[in-house]
C-alpha cells in the first residue's frame, strides 16, 4: 500500500491543465492507479485526480459503496477514467453539497449538470463509455474539474453556503440535500469546461 500525500487549495500545481496519457498499460500507470486507490480509501474520499497527489496527468479515479459512506448517496461503480471527455446531455443543473480532499474540512453548495455523458479509458486503454444521473454525475464532473485546475469553490454561485462543516451543520445551514436550479445562480461559469 502506498498513500501519498494530498496537496491542499493554495498549492499551485492544483491549478494547472494537465496532460493527456500517451502510453496505457505501463507499470509506472499502474502504480499511479494503485497509488491513488489507496490514497483516496485511506481519505475516505469518493474520488482523486492524479493532480491531488502531484502528478499532472489526466487520470481520476473514483467509487465506492452507497454503505460506505454516511447519507443517502447511491452507490458509483469503482472507476478508472483516463483522459475523459464530459458531455451535458441537458441544461438542467442542480445544487449540492460538495467537499474535496485538497479543501479539508469544508463544504460549499455547488451547482453540476444533473445528467451527462463520460468518455475515456481505463488502464489497459479499452474504453469507457457511460450515461449517468445524480451523485455519479456529480462525481465526474467534480473530479475531471480537477485536470482543468478548477477546485469546487470557483463554481459556488453563493458564498453564503460555503464554510468548514462544523459551523454549516451547527447551523443547520446543510440540512438542504439536492436542489433543482430555478434560476440564473445555476449559469455555467467562465471556467465550465462542459459548455
Amino acid at each position: 500500500m502506498s498513500v501519498r500525500s494530498v496537496l491542499r487549495m493554495g498549492d499551485p500545481r492544483l491549478l494547472q491543465v494537465c496532460e493527456p496519457v500517451a502510453a496505457f498499460n505501463t507499470p509506472e500507470l499502474h502504480t499511479l492507479v494503485r497509488d491513488m486507490f489507496d490514497t483516496m480509501r485511506e481519505q475516505r474520499g469518493a474520488g482523486l485526480a492524479a493532480i491531488q497527489i502531484g502528478v499532472a496527468l489526466r487520470v481520476v479515479i473514483f467509487g465506492f459503496e452507497s454503505d460506505t459512506r454516511a447519507g443517502d448517496c447511491e452507490s458509483v461503480p469503482e472507476t478508472i477514467l483516463i483522459n475523459p471527455q464530459i458531455k451535458p446531455l441537458s441544461t438542467q443543473q442542480e445544487l449540492a453539497w460538495e467537499g474535496c480532499l485538497s479543501v479539508p474540512g469544508m463544504r460549499g453548495l455547488v451547482p453540476r449538470y444533473s445528467h451527462v455523458t463520460y468518455r475515456g479509458f481505463d488502464v489497459r486503454g479499452d474504453v469507457i463509455e457511460r450515461q449517468v444521473r445524480g451523485f455519479h454525475a456529480r462525481v465526474v464532473q467534480h473530479e475531471c474539474d480537477h485536470l482543468d485546475g478548477i477546485l469546487y469553490p470557483r463554481r459556488l454561485p453563493d458564498l453564503t453556503y460555503f464554510g468548514f462543516v462544523e459551523e454549516l451543520d451547527a447551523s443547520g445551514v446543510m440540512t438542504a440535500g439536492v436542489l433543482p436550479c430555478e434560476d440564473d445562480r445555476c449559469q455555467p461559469t467562465r471556467a465550465d469546461p462542459l459548455r
